[in-house]
């Protein structure tokens, strides 16, 4: 599974921001969001399948946390990408930059 799919959707998203405090029960989440909590037992089920949470089973409830290894190569991707990506803007602008230069140079405004 794509970690980096799976946390991007906003209800996944958000579970993990509440869950980055501490270990938490399903329906102490459940109570965050609109939907039923059987629609966040399955994006839990997801973030577990993807390894960006684990979960416990005490009595009738069920807690969830992050688990800091998932997370941790969710950050590595995020990271990967980032870095590309202003590699890229980096080079945009410096190409800008110098087109801009050497127009200023054949058209100097004195």
């Amino acid at each position: 599974m794509d970690a980096l799919e799976i946390a991007a959707e906003p209800n996944r998203r958000r579970l993990l921001h509440l869950l980055a405090g501490s270990e938490q029960a399903v329906s102490d989440l459940a109570a965050h969001f609109d939907v039923s909590r059987s629609a966040v037992s399955q994006h839990l089920l997801l973030l577990e399948k993807a390894g960006l949470v684990m979960a416990r089973k005490e009595g009738r409830n069920r807690y969830y946390r992050l688990d800091p290894q998932g997370m941790g190569r969710l950050r590595d991707l995020v990271s990967q990408f980032w870095t590309n990506e202003l590699d890229l803007l980096a080079s945009d602008a410096a190409a800008l930059a110098q087109r801009r230069g050497n127009q200023h140079q054949q058209h100097p405004d004195y």
